[in-house]
C-alpha cells in the first residue's frame, strides 16, 4: 500500500493512494494517522486492504491540496554516513568497516513539496537522495539480515539536505549541519514493506534546477538495508514509528569539482526513488 498524509501542516488527515496511481482514498474513517501504532497493527493495516480492495474507502479530493510528511508521530531520525561505495569515492573517504550513525530530530521532517529553508550564514547547503526505512515492529539485538528485513514496516523517499561547513568544519561531530529547520523532506508516500521485494534494486535521482546530479541505486550501499536495522539495533531499541535514513549516492554537491554548485535561494531540487515516488523542493534563505 501506498499511506501518505494531506492537509495544512499539523493537521494532516491520513490516505492511501489507490491502484490507479491517481486516486486518493480517505482513512481517517478507519486510522487516525499514519504513523508507528498503524505501522506495528497487522490487523489495522490488514482493514485497510480489505477496504479499498472492495471498494469502500472514499474518494478524497486531492486537488491542491499539501501532500506533508508521510508519518506522523516519528520518534527517532537513524542517519548512516558514507553507505555507498561510489559516494565515499567522490568524496575521497575510505570505505568504512562499519556503519557510521549520526542523528536527524524529527523536527526537521517536512512535506515532499515544502519549502526548504537555506540557513543564516550558509555557504555550502547540499542535497542527498536517500531511502528511508520505517520500522515497524521493535528491534532490539537483531540476530540476522533477515531478521532487520522482517522489522521494516515501509519505505520512502527522504531528502537529506545538509549544510556542509555547518557539518564538517565547525568541530564535533556532524549534527549540526544536518539539523537545520526543513532539512528532512520525507515522502510523498509510504509505501509497505510488502510491495517492495528488495531494497537493494532501486534506482535513485536527483536533480538540481532540472539537471541530473544523482543516478544512483541502491544497489551499491556498503552495509544493505537488512544489515542496518541489525546493525542499529545492537546500540539502540527501534521502535514502530522510527526512521533510519540509509545514505546517499555519488552527485551531491560536496563530491564536485571547485567551485562546487552548493545550493541558494531559488534554486530547485527534485528527486525519486523508484516505486516511492517523486519530491520537489524550492529553497528559500532563513
Amino acid at each position: 500500500m501506498k499511506l501518505l498524509r494531506v492537509g495544512t501542516a499539523g493537521a494532516e488527515r491520513p490516505a492511501l493512494l489507490d491502484q490507479d496511481g491517481t486516486t486518493l482514498r480517505d482513512l481517517s474513517g478507519l486510522v487516525t494517522d499514519i504513523d508507528g501504532a498503524l505501522l506495528a497493527d497487522e490487523a489495522a493495516l490488514d482493514r485497510i486492504r480489505a477496504a479499498a480492495a472492495a471498494g469502500e474507502l472514499p474518494v478524497l479530493d486531492g486537488e491542491g491540496v499539501r501532500t506533508g510528511p508521510p508519518l506522523g508521530r516519528i520518534g527517532k531520525i537513524v542517519c548512516i554516513g558514507l553507505n555507498y561505495h561510489d559516494h565515499a569515492r567522490e568524496t575521497g573517504a575510505e570505505i568504512p568497516g562499519e556503519p557510521i550513525i549520526f542523528f536527524k530530530a524529527p523536527d526537521t521532517v517536512v512535506g515532499p513539496e515544502d519549502t526548504v529553508l537555506v540557513p543564516r550564514g550558509s555557504r555550502k547547503t547540499d542535497w542527498e537522495v536517500e531511502l528511508a526505512v520505517v520500522i515497524g515492529r521493535t528491534a532490539r539485538y537483531l540476530d540476522s539480515v533477515e531478521d532487520g528485513l522482517a522489522h521494516v514496516g515501509g519505505y520512502a523517499v527522504s531528502n537529506d539536505v545538509s549544510e556542509r561547513e555547518f557539518q564538517i568544519e565547525r568541530g564535533g561531530t556532524w549534527d549540526k549541519g544536518k539539523n537545520c529547520e526543513t532539512f528532512n523532506p520525507l515522502g510523498p508516500w509510504l509505501v509497505t514493506a510488502d510491495e517492495i521485494p528488495d531494497p537493494q534494486a532501486l534506482p535513485m535521482r536527483l536533480w538540481v534546477n532540472g539537471e541530473l546530479q544523482q543516478n544512483g541505486t541502491t544497489a551499491d550501499q556498503i552495509f544493505g538495508v537488512g544489515e542496518v536495522v541489525r546493525y542499529v539495533s545492537q546500540f539502540m531499541t527501534l521502535y514502530p514509528g522510527d526512521v533510519i535514513n540509509t545514505g546517499t549516492p555519488a552527485g551531491v554537491a560536496l563530491g564536485k569539482p571547485e567551485p562546487k554548485p552548493y545550493l541558494r535561494a531559488g534554486d530547485v531540487v527534485e528527486l525519486e526513488i523508484e516505486g516511492l515516488g517523486r519530491q520537489r523542493q524550492e529553497f528559500k534563505d532563513a
